[in-house]
This record gives C-alpha cells, structure tokens and sequence, in this order.
C-alpha cells in the first residue's frame, strides 16, 4: 500500500524565520547593511526585505545605524544586529587565576578581566567564580541578570554521566556532582563547561587557520599538553568527554607512570609538559623561569638552543606521530605558550620530525589566533547557543 501523505511544502512561518536567520547572520557577518543589500545577497524582493527588516526591527534584533552615502536619490538607511539583544561571559580558568569576558550578541568584547585565585578557598570556589563575573559584567554596565549564558573554559572534562569533572585534580573547588547546578545557582545564567582545549579549537575553526579544515587536531602545549581532535567539522569528545587528554599517553623515552589519576600525568606530560621542557632546557646549559621563556630563549641562541629546539621537537613529534597514526587529520595546529615561543623555528622543526615519525603528512601550522584563544572561544560556543535561542524564538 502506497502512502497517500505527500511532503508538506513550507510554511509561511517557516519561510519567514529562515528568512530572518538568514539576514541575522549576513547582517553579523557583514553588517551594517542597507535594505537593497540584504535583498541582493539573499535573493529576497525588495518588498520582502522590507517586510523582514520591519518584522526584526520591531522585535528589538536589529537597529538602524545610520545611512548609506552617495549615489542619486535619498541615502538607504543601514541596519545592524542590535547589540542589546543578548549578552554573554567567557572564562577561561587555571590554576592561577580565573579570566573573564563579556561580550555582546554581535561579537564584541565589552569587558575583560583576569582575577587571581591565590588564596581561594575549595569551599569557596564558586562563589569566587560568580564575584568575578558580576564585576566583569559591572564593568560593561551590565549585571548578571542580563547575561544570557555563561561558558567556562577548563583544564578537564566533564563526565557526560556523572557530571562530575575528571583530569583536573589540579582545580581544588571544581569537582562537586553538582557543579552546573550549583555554578547556574551561584550565577542565575544557564552555564556550560568545555574543555579549555576544545575552546582553543572552537576558536581556530571560527577565526584562524582551520577554517577551511572539517579534520584537524589542536595540541596545546602549555603548563600541561592536551588535544582537541575536530573530525567532520565536529568536536570529538569521547564517550567520557576525555577525548585529547593526551598528555596521559604512554610514550617510548618516557617514564611510565601508573596510576596516572592519583599522579595526574603520563607519557607525553613527563616528556613534553612545562618541567620536562625546563629540565631539558637546563641539560643544554639554558635556564628560565617558565618554559615558554626557556624556548624563546633558545630560539635566539646558536649552539646550545638549536640543539635544545631539535630535542624538544622531536618530543612533540613522538606523541603526535602516535595521535596522526589513528587520527590521520588533515592539519595540525600548535598551539598555547610554549609553540608560541618557539615561533617557526619550532614548528619546522617539529614538521620534519613528525615525517620521519609518520605515514601520515598532515600540515602543520601555527595558531593564528593573539591573545586569549581559550577565552576567545569560550565567547564563541556562549554567543552560537545565544543566537540559536534568541533569532529562533523572536
């Protein structure tokens, strides 16, 4: 028996909302705009965009900015995304501090502030969390209630079945059950938590260099090493959420350490992590207060620093040669301090060690994105929830 039911064409709802997304995001991505504009790079009639403009303006998602010059005749007027439509924070939190950022509904960073945690009590933690966001918020005439979502950039995962955070015992006041719940108490805001280096990631993928890249794999190389490993244009999590916590990988040349939860490191970390870089450092006659400041070091040193940035990059080569083996991603991206450092210099050295390590000859670039790639990606995952919940529902 055939079915009788036949697809339900579009409804005019339907089609208007499209519509409305559809100029919502060009207005974001190219704003500000005139009305022939927008119905030239969506294909609408001019009686439509009118129409749409109209519709938008009146529920407050854009505003007119000023007018269009030149040309015969009366000037267009231009039109935006109202910045006042939503509100977001990012964090992005370390063991030293917590860093926060409010940004519009458009993109644009109202505040930043970074807030030391020397001195925090664990019991203490989250209401600590929840004064820095209200002062960052303060400082862009805003309070906490007109946030709309607030995302938190860390050194872990969260437990998809128990909530609970893993792979930061580092973080003391982080590992409640109820952590989203009590984070969403403290602050009255819908709250996510996501791995600082998947942010990293988030960050690249919408700004810098893996924009054209739906496979890629991030490895941060910071205090501590991680991963974010992008398959499909997609984040790939794990069934834990501990997809890319690979400085627990086991390596050849490193110590093994069992027991990696209770010692909070592993293979790569013991080989590649902030006091391996130190130690080696030292071995080649340099010293320096951190390791990002040892590999900048040796980058302007002949000699003993060459040496030193061979060694080091064929440490990074070891453990990536192992993840492109199973992952085989299209890019690489070195990011955080210490590839920051080490500049092009590094990351040669790094792409002509990994092809002696691997069949796979994925290309390596640096991070493209300045300043904070964490926080800057924090912001990013908040603003797409935001706008998905906001241009949905007007």
């Amino acid at each position: 028996m055939t079915s009788s039911r036949r697809p339900l064409a579009g409804t005019p709802s339907l089609l208007r909302a499209i519509n409305d997304r559809a100029a919502l995001e060009l207005l974001l991505a190219e704003g500000p705009l005139s009305r022939t504009q927008i119905g030239a790079r969506t294909g609408l009639s001019k009686p439509t965009a009118s129409q749409l403009l109209a519709r938008l303006e009146e529920s407050g998602l854009v505003v007119v900015v000023g007018t269009s010059a030149g040309g015969p005749g009366p000037n267009a007027q231009l039109y935006q995304v109202n910045p006042a439509a939503g509100y977001v924070a990012g964090l992005d939190v370390t063991a030293a501090a917590v860093r926060v950022a409010v940004a519009d509904i458009t993109g644009t960073t109202l505040a930043e502030q970074e807030v030391s945690t020397r001195g925090w009590a664990a019991a203490g933690t989250i209401a600590k969390v929840a004064e820095a966001v209200a002062a960052t918020a303060d400082r862009a005439g805003l309070t906490l209630t007109m946030l709309r979502r607030v995302v938190i950039g860390i050194g872990g995962a969260l437990d998809p079945v128990t909530g609970r955070l893993r792979y930061a015992t580092h973080l003391p006041g982080w590992h409640s059950p109820r952590l989203i719940g009590e984070l969403e108490d403290a602050l009255g805001v819908p709250v996510s938590i996501e791995n600082d280096v998947n942010l990293a990631a988030l960050a690249e993928q919408t700004h810098g260099v893996a924009q054209d890249s739906e496979d890629f794999v991030l490895l941060w190389v910071g205090e501590g090493i991680g991963a974010a490993i992008v398959i499909g244009g997609r984040l790939h999590r794990g069934f834990t959420g501990g997809a890319g916590e690979v400085g627990y990988m086991p390596l050849p040349g490193a110590p093994i350490v069992h027991n990696v939860r209770r010692k909070n490191s592993g293979g790569f970390q013991e080989l590649a992590g902030a006091p391996a870089v130190r130690a080696l450092a030292r071995q080649h006659g340099l010293t320096a207060p951190t390791a990002a400041e040892a590999v900048a070091a040796a980058v302007g040193t002949p000699g003993a620093g060459a040496a030193f940035l061979s060694e080091f990059a064929g440490r990074l080569a070891l453990g990536l040669a192992a993840i492109v083996s199973v992952v085989d991603p299209q890019l690489l991206i070195l990011a955080g301090a210490v590839p920051r450092a080490g500049g092009e210099p590094l990351r040669a050295l790094v792409e002509e060690a990994l092809a002696e390590l691997a069949i796979p000859r994925p290309v390596i670039r640096s991070s493209s994105i300045a300043g904070a790639p964490i926080l800057r990606g924090a912001l990013e995952r908040a603003l797409a929830a935001v706008r998905d919940d906001v241009f949905s529902t007007h």
